[in-house]
């Protein structure tokens, strides 16, 4: 993949199709294409044709403009010996300009790829550069290998408030002072970096303890803060081979230049000597001006040595839109936050070592229970804008450790302007499938008068000794997850499921009080194991029941996963006149009428039979086939010409209907076909609009296949939104009752 930026070709850059298209030989070398390239299969193959320096340079030289800083960097190998980057500046007339900017070189030889790169100011005079890849041997026919190779500005971390020289060790290390028992130096280490990471340089800033103790240093020149705003300060340690407490902070600083604070964050580092990124966060008081990071170790032993890389101060990321939690609480990166522990016996920890379990970061909130029991801890009180009624969701994501957490509930509590407990919102249990991590979130109305909120998490240990680890913790306002709104005037409930995985499967279930379970229909059909293809889903259920509270349940699993999440909403209940029914089809629920009843059909079940009288038996053999669903005449009213012309506008397609009535009236809901219909007056003047209709029903099966082709909603605000002209509308739409339906030409 091209690196952004790179003033060199994609081919000079990856060596692909042949490194020779951009690169020549500078001094006792050769060149050839090497096998192996992470930046596309190949990579450029350096070799000695005697003892002593041998480098290769681009055959272009790109421009530049004097006094501009430029960074160069590539991934290089070399198992016999170490190698430099450097950036040789030229004049119009390719002549040399001052001395080559190099790098440091690598300090030991390593086959596998490694980091090396410099930056530094185009000297006066130069107008051009060319990149240099060197190495001294001690024999013909050493080789290095160079690769994936940067040229451009400098490459920074976007939002990093510090400059590029104190983000970077590229340049010199001028942007730190001592403040206690250390030097300063750089080093060009054969660290390996993933391919993409092209904010990671070839120079690290290496600090030195001077003597057994305490050492640290500060970045200079800190920028500028805004009161109340949060921060965070990170950077890649990596701790010496001698055990010692490497750490980062975050200070701020007064107008007058006077620390004001210091969030420090330790790093827990595993039993290797790799590098590591840490984290430290703090809100800007309010007298605070400027703010800078500091790095250090406590309990240095003389001449150990810690080194930094890739150092950035920034405002805190939001790790969910508009949530109160601040990045310390809701990370976990410098400690526990202001996390407690209200009840229980379980006890609450940074994880520990870096990377043992950690979403957000590196570390994460670790649970544990050396005893089965209930426990319940709560984030710190943070101040919330909230009005009454208004939807705030709690949220944190849960990782299975050792053992058993079960029913595991995430809820926000509240409390007004007196301190006073308004007690919580969000009751929802959640069962942990396995390993992984997983959501924990509950959606609820705030109480009247609330100004503080807080998350609390419900944690049932089942096994003695079980652990949790818990991350990213965040307290919103937010749409509901699910939203109902029942329509008794049309007889449906429109459904809304929002914050979907798009490539899921999702499947909608719709429960009644006696637990059946009933698939609800969508534009493709029943909705049982169709993919998510929008984050927000909307329904119209024209197929809930008439008076019974319903609930609707969605599950969703990944493709190749066969454990399913699920999501359960509240209750609705649909109310009509018990004198009315509902005729719908559930396919076109425009069409959909509503009609008095005259008559509830006198049911038959018919039955396929055949007779046989067998001379000198007294009982006949009886051959049956199975008994059918039920028959009858369904008597009713339409009181209006719109009534009647619906009705008609309903059967004219002679589909599936769904026949719907009120609980008590003796009829359950049925899908039926309907046969020969007679429409009859009732009497009276020729202008009497009420008619006498005889629907021959029988009871047939539920349309599975049949998608809805237009929701109710859709209105002729929808078609001018959609359809700029006349002309528009007749080519998607072959006739009126398309476009009534929404049934689009193709």
């Amino acid at each position: 993949m091209a690196i952004p930026g790179n003033l060199l070709s994609a081919a000079t850059e990856s060596m692909d199709p042949s490194p020779t298209a951009g690169w020549r030989p500078r001094q006792n070398s050769t060149i050839s294409t090497g096998a192996g390239g992470r930046n596309g299969p190949n990579c450029l193959l350096m070799r000695s044709s005697a003892a002593g320096a041998m480098s290769v340079e681009t055959i272009s030289a790109y421009p530049v403009t004097a006094g501009q800083t430029y960074q160069v960097f590539a991934d290089a190998a070399g198992a016999d010996q170490p190698e430099r980057i450097g950036l040789n500046w030229l004049d119009d007339s390719y002549n040399n300009v001052g001395s080559v900017t190099w790098a440091l070189t690598t300090s030991a030889a390593s086959s596998s790829w490694h980091r090396i790169g410099v930056a530094g100011p185009a000297p006066a005079g130069a107008t051009r550069v060319r990149v240099v890849f060197e190495s001294t041997t001690t024999a013909t026919n050493k080789i290095n290998y160079l690769e994936n190779v940067y040229l451009g500005p400098p490459i920074r971390t976007s939002g990093n408030l510090l400059p590029f020289a104190t983000e970077s060790s590229e340049v010199a290390v001028g942007d730190w002072t001592v403040l206690a028992n250390a030097t300063l130096s750089r080093q060009v280490l054969p660290l390996s970096w993933s391919v993409d990471n092209y904010l990671a340089g070839g120079h690290v800033l290496a600090i030195t303890a001077t003597a057994a103790g305490n050492c640290s240093v500060l970045a200079t020149g800190g920028p500028r803060v805004t009161p109340g705003q949060e921060y965070v300060a990170y950077a890649y340690l990596q701790p010496p081979t001698v055990a010692s407490s490497c750490w980062i902070e975050l200070r701020t600083f007064d107008a007058s230049g006077n620390q004001i604070s210091a969030d420090r964050s330790t790093l827990a580092a595993p039993a290797s000597t790799g590098m590591y990124r840490q984290r430290a966060s703090a809100v800007a008081l309010p007298n605070a001006a400027t703010a800078s990071v500091a790095v250090g170790m406590d309990g240095a032993a003389a001449g150990q040595v810690m080194r930094v890389e890739t150092v950035v101060l920034t405002p805190a990321p939001p790790l969910a839109p508009g949530s109160v939690i601040p990045y310390k609480d809701a990370s976990f990166e410098q400690g526990v936050g202001d996390w407690t522990r209200v009840s229980g016996a379980a006890t609450i920890a940074r994880s520990t070592p870096w990377g043992t379990a950690g979403l957000e970061g590196s570390y994460s909130l670790a649970v544990a229970s050396a005893s089965a029991g209930t426990t319940v801890i709560r984030s710190g009180r943070r101040a919330v804008a909230a009005a009454g009624g208004e939807n705030w969701r709690a949220s944190i994501l849960a990782s299975p450790g050792a053992g058993t957490f079960d029913a595991v509930v995430a809820r926000a509590r509240w409390w007004d302007a007196s301190g006073a407990d308004l007690g919580t919102t969000g009751a929802t249990q959640w069962t942990l499938p396995g390993a992984g991590w997983w959501q924990l979130q509950a959606d609820g109305a705030v109480p009247a008068g609330a100004v503080e909120g807080a998350i609390e998490v419900v944690l049932p240990a089942v096994t003695p000794g079980a652990t949790l680890f818990l991350d990213r913790a965040a307290l919103r306002a937010v749409l509901p997850l699910t939203e109902l709104t029942p329509h008794a005037a049309d007889g449906y409930v429109t459904l809304v499921f929002r914050e979907l995985a798009v490539g899921q499967l999702m499947s909608i279930y719709r429960i009644t009080p006696d637990g059946q379970h009933a698939a609800v229909r969508g534009p493709l059909g029943l909705i049982v194991e169709q993919p998510v293809t929008s984050v927000t889903v909307s329904l119209e259920d024209h197929e809930a029941p008439l008076g019974v509270p319903v609930y609707y349940r969605l599950e969703t699993r990944d493709p190749s996963a066969t454990v399913a999440a699920t999501r359960r909403t509240s209750s609705v209940q649909i109310d009509v006149d018990r004198q009315l029914c509902w005729l719908k089809d559930p396919g076109n629920p425009q069409r959909n009428v509503t009609v008095m009843v005259q008559r509830a059909p006198d049911w038959e079940r018919p039955i396929d039979q055949a007779v046989y009288r067998v001379a000198g038996r007294r009982n006949a053999v009886v051959l049956s086939g199975t008994r059918g669903g039920l028959e009858g005449d369904l008597s009713i009213w339409t009181r209006s010409d719109e009534e009647r012309a619906a009705l008609h506008s309903l059967l004219d397609p002679g589909s599936t209907l769904l026949w719907q009535a009120m609980p008590g009236m003796g009829v359950s809901d049925m899908y039926v076909s309907v046969g020969q219909i007679a429409e009859g007056r009732t009497g009276g003047p020729a202008q009497e609009p009420w008619r006498a209709w005889t629907l021959p029903l029988t009871e047939a099966d539920q349309p599975v296949t049949v998608g809805v082709g237009a929701a109710v909603s859709w209105t002729w605000a929808d078609v001018i939104a959609e359809f700029p002209t006349w002309a528009d509308i007749a080519a998607a739409f072959a006739t009126w009752e398309d476009l009534l339906l929404n049934r689009r030409k193709g």
